[in-house]
């Protein structure tokens, strides 16, 4: 499995230098994951991260109800981790897991975080990072989840992510909206309806 193409995704965050590049390579292990197997297992304490190479993953939990909640997904050019608990060290309370046949590029964090401390620029890369995908993505969605009604929502998520929406399953996506899949039913055929009246 290349590096080019996680190199060419890390260096739209960071420019890195060429040692800088060839330490992390060799941090870099290739992994494939078969669909519905798991990364990181809710109760285990986390210690790598996973760039998405190829297909998806996604972060759950199981609600005090027995449902499946969604809080995130990983598709391709992401890098799927259980944040909080790996850099607390401690169990983490989500299970990740393939979606799709997928295949990775996993890293040990704590060897990372000593590659952070001697490289500058990879430490310019984990900041930017961070920013972007835990905090400026994040808040506009926790923000959502607290004011906006499920058809907001849902419109909103078509309109970010129209290819991730294509692909997953509609149990996925109900669980990651919070709401049962026949509610995502209603939702889909009001918005077909409300485009065949704009037609």
């Amino acid at each position: 499995m290349t590096t080019g193409a996680f190199f060419a995704k890390i260096r739209t965050y960071a420019e890195l230098s060429e040692a800088a590049e060839h330490a992390w390579a060799a941090l870099l292990r290739p992994r494939h994951y078969r669909r519905d197997e798991i990364f990181i297992r809710a109760g285990d304490v986390p210690t790598r991260y996973a760039f998405v190479v190829e297909g998806l993953f996604y972060q759950h939990y199981v609600g005090p109800n027995g449902d499946l909640i969604v809080k995130h997904f990983f598709p391709e050019n992401r890098i799927a981790a259980s944040v909080s608990a790996t850099l607390l060290g401690e169990p983490s309370l989500f299970t990740i897991t393939a979606i799709e046949d997928s295949s990775v590029l996993e890293y040990d964090f704590a060897a990372f975080r000593t590659l952070a401390t001697t490289f500058p620029d990879i430490a310019v890369f984990y900041i930017r990072y961070m920013e972007r995908h835990w905090i400026i993505d994040k808040e506009p969605d926790e923000i959502s989840f607290r004011h906006d009604d499920a058809m907001k929502r849902y419109r909103d998520f078509i309109r970010r992510e129209p290819e991730l929406h294509k692909r997953l399953k509609q149990h996925h996506i109900a669980a990651w909206l919070g709401i049962t899949p026949e509610s995502l039913s209603r939702l889909r055929r009001a918005i077909a309806y409300g485009r065949m009246e704009r037609g």
